[in-house]
């Protein structure tokens, strides 16, 4: 190798090390902020006086807004740069969480997290994608654990840390606790990171596709709180037309915002997709019930709710480096197949907690749960981005984006759901302790029965290994 050769060579790891840190801190700052903001629903509540269902808006406001336009910031990164989308999107992040640390009211609290989930969306949009611009295939699923890594590491020290922030200083406080590390990502993005990756696409944004894609969605989200009221059918009907029309006009243009023809060519995509989007559905909800039922039936504080919840993704944050590791090696499906059985034992056991458990099964059934998502998380993305093309990277990514966002939102919409026919407009108090002890138990029974379709989904998937990739469905 000539000097040449190794200073590019150089100059080439020097820029993957810094596009690994700016990726792995926003990994890190997101997930940080929103599970201590969960943990502070109760505090919220009181706050603010919101009910049952008011209060389930302030997280799934965020999501619907992330489910809604990653597929849109997605296509618009492909044509203008992924890293130009990830900076904005941080710049956007740090604004709508100072916004939100100031809402006086329901209303401005719930559109302050409408607001940070778009922004959120055009960070989610660009992680993996970037990395997969940045790092060879062959390096795939480690870069792919450490990231997932990074995020349960957010996961993990959010309760904790924002446990402790809320009971000292109050909920707001949880809004501001990523803004440092942002302003580092940020700077690192802008003065550290050199070039720009796009798929130098010219063909014209797909905006027709992007606003019937985000109108169906956001009215199949309104309409799933609202029924069984007529307008909640009237707007689910309207949702589920838009969503075939974008499904029809994806099929007839060359370059969507989303090619849903990989979901009928390839069956090893189309299920691993599939299967990201019951588990995502099955588990994410988890933190906001076990929050309320520690907080309310066995009156832990804040800080001692945040200090057990960090258990579940702590496990997933030391695990799932090795199970991205494993997944370059050995099948994903056996890896990810094993880790939905460990869960589905996991939600189950939570499924029978009432008022006089122990918090130690608490404890168990959230490590045993935890360790079973790593075991999934990491190999399934693996697969996902391994089932495609090079050409179809961007596709790929925007799918595992909002399979996640997609699954956080369903999970979110059950519990509202389940807490609207259970408690209706109540506010939680001593009164309907009962009412709620038996919704925590429903809700997570749901989630063990969701994760068996999961495990049914791994296991029809196919193989990446065996040379078979992008096996026709």
């Amino acid at each position: 190798m000539d000097t040449a050769d190794q200073q590019s060579a150089k100059h080439e790891g020097r820029l993957q090390n810094t596009v690994l840190l700016m990726v792995l801190l926003n990994g890190f700052t997101t997930p940080l902020m929103l599970s201590a903001t969960n943990v502070a629903l109760p505090a919220m509540a009181d706050d603010l006086q919101l009910s049952a269902v008011a209060l389930s808006w302030i997280p799934m406001a965020y999501l619907v807004a992330s489910a809604m336009f990653v597929l849109p910031f997605g296509g618009l990164a492909d044509r203008i740069g992924r890293k130009r989308v990830f900076l904005q999107g941080t710049v956007a992040v740090i604004l709508t969480s100072i916004l939100a640390a100031v809402s006086f009211n329901a209303t401005m609290l719930i559109s302050a997290r409408f607001l940070q989930g778009v922004a959120s969306a055009m960070l989610y949009a660009t992680q993996i994608a970037i990395l997969s611009s940045v790092f060879p295939a062959q390096k795939r699923g480690q870069m792919v654990g450490l990231l997932v890594s990074s995020i349960y590491v957010g996961l993990a020290a959010g309760p904790f840390i924002g446990g402790f922030v809320i009971d000292t200083l109050g909920w707001r406080y949880g809004f501001l606790l990523q803004l440092p590390l942002a302003l580092v990502v940020l700077l690192v993005g802008v003065f550290k990171v050199d070039g720009e990756w796009s798929a130098n696409s010219q063909a014209p944004f797909d905006t027709v596709g992007a606003i019937t894609f985000c109108t169906s969605l956001l009215l199949i989200c309104v309409a799933a709180t609202r029924l069984p009221l007529l307008d909640g059918f009237v707007m689910l009907v309207t949702g589920t037309i838009l969503a075939v029309t974008f499904v029809r006009h994806a099929l007839k243009i060359p370059e969507p915002i989303w090619d849903v023809r990989l979901f009928f060519t390839n069956r090893l995509f189309t299920l691993s997709c599939l299967a990201s989007l019951v588990m995502y559905s099955a588990t994410y909800a988890n933190v906001v019930l076990l929050s309320l039922f520690l907080q309310y039936l066995k009156a832990l504080s804040a800080t001692q709710t945040g200090m057990i919840l960090m258990l579940q993704p702590l496990t997933m944050a030391v695990l799932s480096p090795l199970a991205g590791r494993l997944s370059d090696r050995i099948e994903p499906r056996l890896l990810a197949t094993s880790g939905v059985a460990m869960t589905t034992i996991g939600l189950a056991l939570l499924a029978t907690l009432d008022s006089t458990s122990r918090i130690s099964s608490v404890v168990m059934s959230l490590l045993i749960s935890g360790a079973g998502f790593a075991l999934f998380s990491s190999p399934n993305i693996n697969s996902i981005m391994g089932s495609v093309e090079a050409r179809q990277m961007g596709s790929a990514s925007g799918a595992v984006a909002t399979m996640r966002t997609l699954g956080q939102l369903i999970s979110m919409l059950l519990v509202s759901l389940m807490l609207n026919l259970f408690m209706g407009s109540a506010v939680i108090s001593e009164e309907n302790y009962p009412v709620l002890e038996r919704t925590v138990s429903v809700a997570f029974g749901l989630a063990a029965a969701l994760c068996l379709v999961g495990m049914a989904m791994s296991l029809a998937r196919g193989t990446l290994h065996s040379g078979k990739k992008g096996a026709s469905a």
